[in-house]
């Protein structure tokens, strides 16, 4: 059991999207059921695009040859796969890039949502395999995104509820910094905003799960 963080933003841990995720698992760690727990990290940013045996793969009927399962990315796939399914609380930390996830998100996207690994194709659609469990993604934004000071598009929080579901991990909690290129003033005023909604977030899930 372990709190998977997995970071995305080419600034690594001077971002802001770190930052804000240390204060969730902070959070997590010091009050209720998820303290204690191990804390593993992945850089997402070190990851290579699926290759051609990870495409073919998908495509096939039937998982191919051990040889092949051993090599490229579909050994890398089936090793996130398993960092992801050991975990007992899931902490993605992003940037905003173009109004959507970042290539290094995407590309850890692309590994671990994998037909008959985690999710199952069927007559209905497809089904996650993957037991649900909270998932909290911390956001940085060089613009605004949401509310009425909203001055751009977003693309990443409906796609990425939609994409983790897709496995099962459906209990999805955003927290987000925004208009951090907006100045000083603007930054220090989006930060207490964000930690204002973390308070309330962490406090409701604790709740929860002592009720569980």
């Amino acid at each position: 059991m372990s709190i998977l963080r997995i970071r995305c933003s080419p600034r690594g841990l001077d971002s802001e999207s770190y930052r804000l995720s240390q204060q969730i698992i902070d959070r997590l760690t010091q009050t209720g059921p998820a303290g204690g727990l191990d804390i593993v990290e992945f850089d997402a940013t070190t990851l290579t695009h699926a290759d051609g045996d990870y495409a073919t793969a998908l495509a096939a009927p039937d998982e191919p040859a051990a040889d092949v399962m051993d090599n490229g990315s579909l050994h890398a796939s089936g090793g996130l796969i398993r960092m992801l399914d050991e975990a007992s609380h899931i902490v993605l930390t992003t940037p905003m890039h173009n109004f959507t996830v970042p290539s290094a998100l995407k590309a850890w996207l692309d590994h671990v949502v994998r037909v008959r690994h985690t999710f199952h194709i069927t007559p209905q659609g497809k089904v996650g395999l993957l037991a649900n469990r909270p998932v909290y993604v911390a956001i940085s934004s060089g613009g605004t995104f949401s509310g009425e000071e909203a001055r751009q598009p977003d693309f990443l929080t409906p796609y990425l509820r939609h994409v983790l579901a897709t496995i099962g991990l459906k209990q999805v909690t955003f927290v987000a910094v925004e208009g951090t290129a907006r100045g000083p003033e603007w930054l220090t005023l989006a930060r207490a905003r964000a930690e204002a909604a973390l308070a309330g977030i962490c406090y409701a899930a604790t709740a929860q799960e002592l009720a569980a």
